[in-house]
């Protein structure tokens, strides 16, 4: 995918005067609700109709979708309503039903990117086709698996293409449902600037009342657009009720959104930010230099383990530190998640240093 520069073009064929906006309810439950929500997204910014036919769910007997039925009325819905009409695939199947009943847009889910089977399954299904298939990221915070995904789509033709940031999974406790993760997609954004990105804070959040919040921070990095869960009736839906809004709430936060400039040619904003930027940059090199003196600390400690025979990972340690360091964050204007994060990442380049260390005194051991 070294010219992802072809990839832009049906999104600016598109030439949206707003982010691309994806939305419709997480599963299509029955007729007369699929074709209740289109007609009240009729006449908004919506651009594709999503609804989930069939539903992946991580434990069995829960609503799993009603199946290609679901597709006769997609159909309706843009006979009806003029709408565009979107749903996700997970095998070869599915998509022959898709292209059957000529859905627009095809998205692969969370738990699919993960297989490379059902990957190139499903790509040597559209294979030749001119639909547009967007790849949500992986259940894991692996951004190989995403980009090996949207590469083997690639090679089968597809030339339509987009990715789908929608969180990670963690066993940690978030506010999240899925973490952002915002590093990963600006990463990518970094590596392949003309794929188009598309933020889903419905999946992200799993709370309503959170996806404003997200969806500006996603509009805020240059994300391309948006995909949010909309119901007509949120709390009696059949599947994911607290992360759907009603037609009316999407209408409102699509208003209040603030929509960015990429840049702005004016001196002075330029002058400015490059002031800031030059400053960011030697904080940044102080945090290098400041991170390779901890380092060097951390090895002094570790030989004093060595000759001690101490273990590396002291607990009541660690959590001493963590607890002083969260609240020392606060103060300083850091949330606590960021805090979190950075403070396992050095602890753990830590504990990497000193073991090196004990292990090399072990092996000097065994040589003897």
């Amino acid at each position: 995918m070294e010219n992802s520069k072809e990839l832009r073009t049906w999104l600016d064929d598109m030439a949206l005067p707003h982010p691309l906006v994806i939305a419709g309810p997480c599963s299509a439950e029955t007729e007369e609700q699929v074709l209740r929500i289109a007609h009240e997204l009729k006449d908004t910014d919506v651009n594709y109709y999503r609804a989930g036919i069939w539903k992946p769910r991580t434990r069995p007997g829960n609503f799993e979708g009603v199946g290609a039925i679901g597709l006769k009325w997609l159909k309706k819905v843009k006979e009806e309503t003029g709408l565009k009409t979107a749903t996700e695939v997970a095998n070869r199947t599915h998509v022959d039903l898709a292209l059957e009943h000529d859905v627009d847009l095809l998205w692969i889910g969370a738990r699919s990117t993960v297989s490379p089977f059902i990957i190139q399954e499903i790509a040597d299904a559209l294979e030749g086709t001119d639909k547009i298939v967007l790849v949500k990221n992986p259940v894991n915070p692996d951004l190989s698996l995403w980009l090996g995904a949207v590469e083997r789509l690639h090679k089968a033709g597809i030339k339509k293409l987009g990715v789908i940031h929608r969180g990670f999974s963690t066993y940690e406790k978030t506010k999240y449902r899925n973490i952002p993760e915002w590093q990963l997609a600006i990463e990518l954004q970094t590596r392949f600037p003309d794929l188009p990105l598309i933020n889903d804070p419905s999946h992200i959040t799993g709370k309503r009342d959170m996806i404003f919040d997200v969806s500006q921070t996603a509009l805020d990095l240059n994300f391309d657009g948006l995909m949010i869960e909309t119901h007509h009736d949120p709390d009696n839906a059949w599947s994911d009720a607290a992360q759907q809004v009603t037609p009316q709430k999407l209408v409102q936060i699509m208003k209040d959104l603030r929509i960015r400039k990429e840049t702005d040619e004016e001196t002075e904003y330029k002058n400015s930010l490059s002031n800031c930027r030059a400053q960011i940059d030697i904080l940044d090199n102080q945090l290098i230099e400041t991170l390779g003196k901890r380092m060097k600390v951390a090895d002094q400690i570790g030989e004093l383990k060595k000759q001690r025979n101490v273990a590396v990972l002291q607990t009541n340690r660690w959590n001493a530190i963590l607890g002083k360091m969260i609240l020392e964050g606060e103060s300083k204007g850091l949330s606590e998640e960021f805090v979190l994060k950075m403070f396992k990442a050095i602890h753990q380049e830590s504990i990497n240093h000193q073991e090196k260390i004990v292990n090399a005194a072990k092996a000097e051991v065994v040589q003897k």
